[in-house]
């Protein structure tokens, strides 16, 4: 393994898409957005269509840090294409879509917060990709994958446009909202509270003067109010915090959140249906996920049996590991994801 990069077999492409939807987005963010697509070896060389899997990433995460590199391991795109390399997988066009924004993320939700990315990865990308790839253009041969935010894009997206997506991967996505979210409120009100007089406004004042010096404490704080922008903002995208300066729940608001949660809208009808609809659903997270994720792919794999999809659909695993460093796990679900759509 060289430390500095791989020969690839296969190819990025890198485009910039300028989007309608996102123009004139609530944050002022960029309508201009890239877009990063891999295409396997043997592209060029015939006319084969392929299915497609988009990539989503992690709250913070953006296109720019795919190809970061960490000792003794290799990121994401370089285990990718070494694995259809090999030659043993149905290949298929990779897409890796940019959703973000500057509190982070958007939990790539249409959202008066922050804006239309449901939308624009569902109505603009989509059909970009298939008008410019050659892709097998329907939903049964079309997935989506991602890790923690990216997990809980790849969940919830085909249960919002199942004629759009028929398989996904979720590793460690965000799921049970009262495990994984709610522990959080009262130490997120008491940073508040201590060095920011209860305020965002103050807490944003600060972040603007110490650029490229962010914290932890600082980057969950950010997280929060990001989340609560994408689950809670209202109609003018005024962001409600759903917890008070006491870091109690604010039950009328915490329901607007819980009506996001992939575990609880795969117990509702008109979801329970687009679940059962999948070819595939890949769900996985570490047994020591620190953020206890790991209960909530737990409780999303009931659901989804609940609701009737399957067992020779779905793969569900629970593995050592915490929440970083599990990136080895994404091209797993992208083969059995390719073999799925492929049979």
């Amino acid at each position: 393994m060289l430390p500095w990069s791989a020969e690839l077999a296969g190819r990025f492409e890198e485009h910039t898409y300028e989007s309608d939807l996102l123009r004139g987005n609530p944050l002022g963010d960029p309508h201009e957005r890239p877009v990063l697509v891999y295409v396997p070896p043997g592209y060029d060389d015939s006319d084969q269509r392929y299915p497609t899997i988009y990539v989503t990433m992690g709250y913070t995460g953006h296109i720019g840090m795919w190809f970061n590199r960490v000792p003794f391991r290799q990121p994401f795109p370089e285990l990718l294409d070494a694995m259809f390399a090999a030659g043993d997988v149905p290949p298929a066009v990779v897409v890796f879509v940019d959703s973000w924004t500057r509190y982070g993320g958007s939990q790539c939700l249409d959202s008066p917060g922050t804006g239309q990315y449901h939308s624009y990865l569902c109505e603009e990308i989509v059909p970009w990709v298939d008008a410019t790839y050659r892709t097998i253009a329907d939903r049964d041969h079309r997935a989506v994958t991602g890790k923690s935010s990216g997990g809980y894009t790849a969940m919830v997206t085909p249960l919002l446009r199942p004629d759009v997506f028929g398989a996904l991967a979720t590793h460690a996505g965000d799921a049970a909202f009262n495990v994984c979210y709610r522990g959080e409120f009262a130490e997120r009100a008491r940073t508040l509270r201590d060095k920011y007089d209860g305020s965002y406004e103050k807490f944003f004042e600060y972040i603007a003067g110490k650029a490229g010096r962010t914290t932890n404490e600082d980057l969950h704080l950010m997280e929060m109010y990001g989340y609560s922008s994408a689950y809670s903002a209202e109609p003018d995208g005024t962001v409600l915090l759903p917890f008070d300066d006491r870091g109690e729940v604010i039950p009328e608001i915490w329901d607007r959140w819980l009506a996001w949660d992939p575990v609880e809208m795969v117990r509702k009808p008109q979801y329970a249906e687009a679940v059962r609809s999948l070819r595939a659903v890949w769900i996985d997270a570490g047994k020591q996920d620190e953020y206890f994720l790991d209960f909530g792919a737990t409780a999303f794999h009931r659901a989804a049996q609940q609701a009737g999809l399957p067992d020779d659909r779905t793969h569900f695993e629970l593995f050592e590991g915490t929440h970083g460093g599990i990136e080895y796990r994404y091209p797993l679900a992208v083969r059995w994801l390719c073999e799925q759509m492929m049979k």
